[in-house]
């Protein structure tokens, strides 16, 4: 299945997918970006994959430059998109144009702490578990319907920092086996709600 990665920053996770994508029937016809230093786009470029960058600054709004992202997305005809640390907001215009087909990993367990610094948060609450999200975009932030999650444990001893990287690890193989489910046509969203099999999560 023909799948663009959606990346602002390191690409960790879109390494995981591109390391795995053979193995989840995923073909990554392209990687866009809306920072120009993005390692992701040097870990794509590595891999014989096509890369955009596309600034953010040359467009009046948020519905201008997302109307200039479809555009090249629909030249791919793809089947999914997969945002992999993508950090601005997309438009309604663009999460109605690719309806169901917009998969996100969030590093909370959702619907907890939506945003940013999310594992600050999680220590700051005292919590005990902590972890990661896979759901369907839609127009709600980080409020889509979830497809699965994976939990850490938060030690005494954890900061900001081990946390992150617990959560990550985690990451690195929750999202490629969620794309996979996708890519085999298991996994559909349906009346705004994530369905597996035909049976709702």
């Amino acid at each position: 299945m023909k799948a663009v990665i959606l990346i602002s920053g390191n690409g960790s996770n879109l390494q995981s997918i591109m390391d795995h994508a053979d193995g989840i029937d995923l073909q990554i016809s392209a990687v866009i970006s809306n920072n120009m230093n993005a390692y992701g786009l040097k870990r794509a470029e590595i891999g014989n994959i096509k890369t955009h960058f596309l600034d953010p600054k040359k467009f009046n709004t948020r519905d201008d430059f997302d109307q200039e992202m479809i555009k090249i997305i629909d030249s791919f005809s793809i089947e999914v998109i997969i945002l992999a640390g993508y950090m601005r907001i997309l438009s309604p215009l663009f999460i109605h144009h690719f309806s169901g087909k917009i998969l996100n990993i969030h590093p909370s367990l959702l619907p907890k702490y939506p945003g940013l610094d999310t594992h600050q948060r999680a220590i700051n609450a005292s919590d005990t578990h902590h972890g990661a999200t896979v759901h369907f975009v839609t127009e709600k932030l980080d409020g889509g319907p979830i497809i699965s999650q994976e939990v850490v444990t938060i030690e005494n001893n954890d900061t900001a920092s081990s946390l992150a990287k617990k959560v990550l690890e985690k990451e690195h193989s929750l999202y490629p086996k969620v794309i996979h489910w996708y890519t085999q046509s298991r996994l559909k969203l349906i009346n705004n709600t994530a369905t597996f099999d035909g049976k709702i999560l």
